[in-house]
């Protein structure tokens, strides 16, 4: 278990070295390979908490008190930007100078923005760029991990998606022990984004979920409360195989 203990000490210590630009205990990355292998699949697992408490309500914005609304949940929102469906763009909300949005609404999209010129993530530091419905998942991932947001939102209003955070006490409480989660969970991010290397990426998911590993080989064996995940991969690290039990 040495590599593991080793990769998951340095995780933990990225996790709560630094400060930047706003961002307290800021969770390091270089890149984003780097971010999914660290953090994606656990930002991914965020997202099943907030579906489970809003279910199928519609929403609606109000700017002005940076609050959410489904039905008659309320929730605190901070904008990243949005996408244009007409011209397949990306636009940070502090590109869009015909908003007029406050600064206190975009506060968000500003820290990233600085964290981005100063570890050189062309993703976090370029005003605009053609984008793909992924690059919004991921934004909207990075976003709620730094900040340690509830989640990420894609709200889309017709003529384009907004990419939001949401935090609500209520639905970090939401969060699932099932193991069911995890095991549709990591297969969502692998098929979702170009992970490269899965095993890592398995592996820091399920300290994130608070489970015990042990390595055998390309064989990783995870157990919380009597509950056991068992993954296997291959010679390049790629998931072959995940079990529960």
């Amino acid at each position: 278990m040495g590599l593991f203990n080793n990769l998951f000490n340095t995780k933990k210590t990225q996790n709560n070295s630094k400060e930047n630009n706003g961002i307290e205990n800021v969770k390091y990355f270089t890149d984003e390979n780097d971010f999914l292998e660290k953090f994606g699949a656990i930002a991914l697992d965020k997202q099943r908490n907030l579906f489970s408490v809003i279910g199928e309500n519609s929403w609606n914005v109000d700017m002005q008190k940076q609050e959410i609304y489904f039905g008659d949940l309320t929730f605190s929102i901070n904008v990243l930007g949005s996408f244009s469906h007409s011209s397949e763009t990306w636009l940070w909300i502090w590109e869009n100078k015909a908003g007029g949005y406050s600064e206190a609404i975009m506060e968000k999209a500003l820290s990233l923005k600085k964290y981005g010129e100063e570890n050189n993530i062309d993703l976090l530091k370029i005003p605009q760029f053609d984008a793909v419905e992924n690059d919004l998942h991921l934004i909207g991932m990075i976003a709620s991990e730094l900040f340690n947001s509830s989640c990420y939102y894609l709200a889309n209003y017709g003529q384009g998606t907004m990419v939001l955070t949401i935090d609500s006490d209520m639905i970090d409480k939401s969060e699932s022990e099932e193991m069911a989660r995890i095991s549709t969970v990591f297969p969502e991010l692998i098929s979702s984004f170009d992970v490269v290397n899965h095993k890592t990426a398995f592996a820091n998911y399920l300290v994130d979920k608070g489970y015990e590993i042990s390595e055998n080989g390309n064989e990783l064996t995870s157990e919380k409360n009597g509950n056991k995940i068992t993954a296997v991969f291959n010679e390049n690290n790629l998931l072959t195989k995940l079990n529960g039990y």
